[in-house]
């Protein structure tokens, strides 16, 4: 299990009088591209569980969500040079994470079908196992949670992405749009027209 992240304005000693001092992001960065380690385990400490949350919703599986976020951590010590200030160091690093996401959402989606198929040749009853809540507020907490995960993880990778990226994570429109490389105009009608077809998926729940 990950500990708990360090605040976004969380004060760190990097200095060599071992005075304290606030760093954003991208300085952060600026001192890791120069060789400070320090600078990188801050950044990583900002940034696992806020991804680990982003791909979680996304992938719907914990251990693989944690290794996407664990080479997405490898790619910011390896590619470190690559970033360039003009971008916001977390569009920068949504994105890589975003894209490994895509590829292993792509490879579950294979291995969902090749299952599937599986399953429909064999013909044989299988048992899906579930966890056992303690009371029945908790059960319909859980089935609600469920349904709510199932009905977004069920959105076209379009409306999907969008949806993790503002509802969930709460990014800005700007930065959802340089991440998933779209206007804004085209990421508020994303927005719209997702949440339109979960209202629509999930309306008996209001009942």
């Amino acid at each position: 299990m990950m500990n708990q992240t360090s605040s976004i304005s969380s004060i760190i000693p990097l200095d060599k009088a071992g005075n304290n001092y606030v760093y954003s992001d991208e300085q952060l960065m600026a001192r890791f591209q120069k060789g400070d380690e320090n600078a990188y385990i801050e950044l990583v400490n900002r940034y696992r569980d806020r991804l680990l949350n982003f791909v979680y919703n996304y992938i719907g599986d914990f251990e693989i969500s944690e290794d996407i976020v664990q080479d997405t951590m490898v790619k910011l010590y390896q590619k470190k040079h690559y970033y360039r200030e003009i971008a916001k160091f977390s569009t920068w690093l949504y994105t890589i994470a975003k894209n490994l996401a895509n590829t292993e959402f792509r490879k579950k989606k294979q291995r969902k079908i090749t299952l599937l198929s599986q399953i429909s040749r064999d013909d044989k009853p299988y048992d899906i196992p579930a966890d056992q809540p303690d009371t029945d507020q908790e059960i319909q907490s859980d089935i609600a949670n469920r349904i709510i995960r199932k009905a977004i993880d069920e959105l076209p990778e379009k409306f999907k992405t969008v949806i993790l990226l503002r509802d969930i994570q709460e990014l800005p429109y700007e930065e959802i749009s340089s991440i998933i490389e779209v206007p804004i105009g085209t990421v508020k009608s994303r927005i719209n027209r997702a949440r339109l077809k979960l209202q629509v998926e999930l309306k008996h729940l209001r009942t």
